[in-house]
Protein backbone atom coordinates (compact mmCIF):
# COMPACT_ATOMS: atom_id res chain seq x y z
CA UNK A 1 0.00 0.00 0.00
CA UNK A 2 1.08 3.11 -1.01
CA UNK A 3 1.57 6.61 1.48
CA UNK A 4 -1.17 8.47 -0.18
CA UNK A 5 -3.65 5.55 0.27
CA UNK A 6 -2.34 4.83 4.21
CA UNK A 7 -2.80 8.91 4.63
CA UNK A 8 -6.36 8.09 2.86
CA UNK A 9 -7.63 5.57 4.96
CA UNK A 10 -6.21 7.60 7.87
CA UNK A 11 -8.51 10.44 7.07
CA UNK A 12 -11.74 8.53 6.27
CA UNK A 13 -11.07 6.82 10.16
CA UNK A 14 -10.98 9.57 11.53
CA UNK A 15 -14.03 11.66 9.85
CA UNK A 16 -15.79 8.06 10.40
CA UNK A 17 -14.78 8.60 14.06
CA UNK A 18 -16.49 11.98 13.98
CA UNK A 19 -19.67 11.05 12.14
CA UNK A 20 -19.85 8.11 14.97
CA UNK A 21 -19.19 10.77 17.47
CA UNK A 22 -22.23 12.69 16.31
CA UNK A 23 -24.56 9.66 15.50
CA UNK A 24 -24.28 8.09 19.09
CA UNK A 25 -24.39 11.21 20.57
CA UNK A 26 -27.56 11.91 19.16
CA UNK A 27 -29.05 8.55 19.47
CA UNK A 28 -28.15 8.74 22.86
CA UNK A 29 -30.04 12.28 23.02
CA UNK A 30 -32.78 10.90 21.26
CA UNK A 31 -33.35 7.51 22.96
CA UNK A 32 -32.54 8.55 26.72
CA UNK A 33 -33.80 12.10 26.35
CA UNK A 34 -36.43 12.42 24.16
CA UNK A 35 -37.64 8.66 24.63
CA UNK A 36 -37.61 7.84 21.14
CA UNK A 37 -37.43 4.03 20.34
CA UNK A 38 -34.19 2.70 19.12
CA UNK A 39 -35.36 1.97 15.57
CA UNK A 40 -36.76 5.16 15.37
CA UNK A 41 -33.44 6.84 16.74
CA UNK A 42 -30.93 5.36 14.72
CA UNK A 43 -32.40 6.67 11.62
CA UNK A 44 -32.08 10.36 12.80
CA UNK A 45 -28.73 10.02 14.50
CA UNK A 46 -27.56 7.87 11.13
CA UNK A 47 -28.61 10.44 8.62
CA UNK A 48 -27.23 13.07 10.45
CA UNK A 49 -23.88 11.42 10.46
CA UNK A 50 -23.94 10.51 6.75
CA UNK A 51 -24.20 14.46 6.57
CA UNK A 52 -21.30 15.35 8.72
CA UNK A 53 -19.20 12.56 6.86
CA UNK A 54 -20.04 13.60 3.24
CA UNK A 55 -18.93 16.69 4.42
CA UNK A 56 -15.57 15.73 5.36
CA UNK A 57 -15.09 13.21 2.65
CA UNK A 58 -15.21 15.65 -0.44
CA UNK A 59 -13.94 18.43 1.98
CA UNK A 60 -10.63 16.56 3.65
CA UNK A 61 -10.70 13.02 2.85
CA UNK A 62 -10.82 11.51 -0.96
CA UNK A 63 -8.91 13.95 -3.28
CA UNK A 64 -10.82 15.52 -6.13
CA UNK A 65 -13.87 14.77 -4.65
CA UNK A 66 -15.16 18.79 -4.31
CA UNK A 67 -15.33 18.58 -8.81
CA UNK A 68 -17.60 15.50 -8.22
CA UNK A 69 -20.52 15.33 -10.50
CA UNK A 70 -24.52 15.13 -9.92
CA UNK A 71 -24.32 11.52 -10.41
CA UNK A 72 -21.37 10.66 -8.18
CA UNK A 73 -23.32 12.89 -5.13
CA UNK A 74 -26.21 10.50 -6.18
CA UNK A 75 -24.03 7.66 -5.79
CA UNK A 76 -23.18 8.77 -1.97
CA UNK A 77 -26.05 9.10 -0.93
CA UNK A 78 -27.89 6.08 -2.62
CA UNK A 79 -24.71 3.76 -0.88
CA UNK A 80 -26.07 5.92 2.82
CA UNK A 81 -29.35 4.79 1.90
CA UNK A 82 -28.33 1.30 1.80
CA UNK A 83 -25.73 1.64 4.65
CA UNK A 84 -29.23 2.98 6.53
CA UNK A 85 -30.97 0.08 6.06
CA UNK A 86 -27.94 -2.56 6.87
CA UNK A 87 -28.02 -0.57 9.75
CA UNK A 88 -31.21 -0.52 10.93
CA UNK A 89 -31.64 -4.31 10.10
CA UNK A 90 -28.49 -5.09 12.50
CA UNK A 91 -30.29 -3.39 15.35
CA UNK A 92 -33.59 -5.31 14.88
CA UNK A 93 -31.62 -7.94 15.11
CA UNK A 94 -29.61 -7.36 17.60
CA UNK A 95 -32.38 -6.12 19.55
CA UNK A 96 -34.33 -9.60 18.70
CA UNK A 97 -31.18 -11.71 19.40
CA UNK A 98 -29.93 -10.17 22.94
CA UNK A 99 -32.05 -7.08 23.55
CA UNK A 100 -31.01 -3.80 23.78
CA UNK A 101 -31.87 -2.15 27.45
CA UNK A 102 -29.83 -4.62 29.64
CA UNK A 103 -27.50 -1.71 31.78
CA UNK A 104 -24.37 -3.39 30.90
CA UNK A 105 -21.64 -1.24 32.90
CA UNK A 106 -22.33 2.21 35.29
CA UNK A 107 -19.26 4.92 34.66
CA UNK A 108 -20.06 8.18 36.53
CA UNK A 109 -23.50 7.61 36.62
CA UNK A 110 -23.72 7.21 32.68
CA UNK A 111 -25.20 3.94 31.97
CA UNK A 112 -24.16 2.03 29.33
CA UNK A 113 -26.72 -0.16 27.85
CA UNK A 114 -27.10 -2.87 25.30
CA UNK A 115 -28.28 -0.89 22.50
CA UNK A 116 -25.03 1.19 22.53
CA UNK A 117 -23.08 -1.74 21.98
CA UNK A 118 -25.39 -2.95 19.32
CA UNK A 119 -24.54 0.05 17.42
CA UNK A 120 -20.67 0.15 17.76
CA UNK A 121 -20.88 -3.51 16.24
CA UNK A 122 -23.63 -1.83 13.38
CA UNK A 123 -21.74 0.66 12.57
CA UNK A 124 -18.38 -1.32 12.25
CA UNK A 125 -20.25 -3.00 9.60
CA UNK A 126 -21.85 -0.45 8.08
CA UNK A 127 -18.19 1.38 7.90
CA UNK A 128 -16.68 -1.39 6.24
CA UNK A 129 -19.51 -0.93 3.17
CA UNK A 130 -18.38 3.34 3.18
CA UNK A 131 -15.34 3.08 2.75
CA UNK A 132 -15.72 1.00 -0.80
CA UNK A 133 -18.45 1.87 -1.69
CA UNK A 134 -17.65 6.45 -1.22
CA UNK A 135 -13.94 5.39 -2.12
CA UNK A 136 -15.49 4.24 -5.58
CA UNK A 137 -17.95 6.76 -6.23
CA UNK A 138 -15.94 9.94 -4.92
CA UNK A 139 -13.10 8.78 -6.93
CA UNK A 140 -14.12 7.32 -9.47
Amino acid sequence: MDKKRLGEIIRFAIAGAGGFVVEMLTLILCKEKLGMDTLVATPIAFLLSVVVNYLLCVLWVFDGAREQSAKSQFGFFLTSAIGLAINELLMLLFRVIWGEETVLLTVFGFNISLYMVNKVIATGVVMIWNYFTKRKILKG
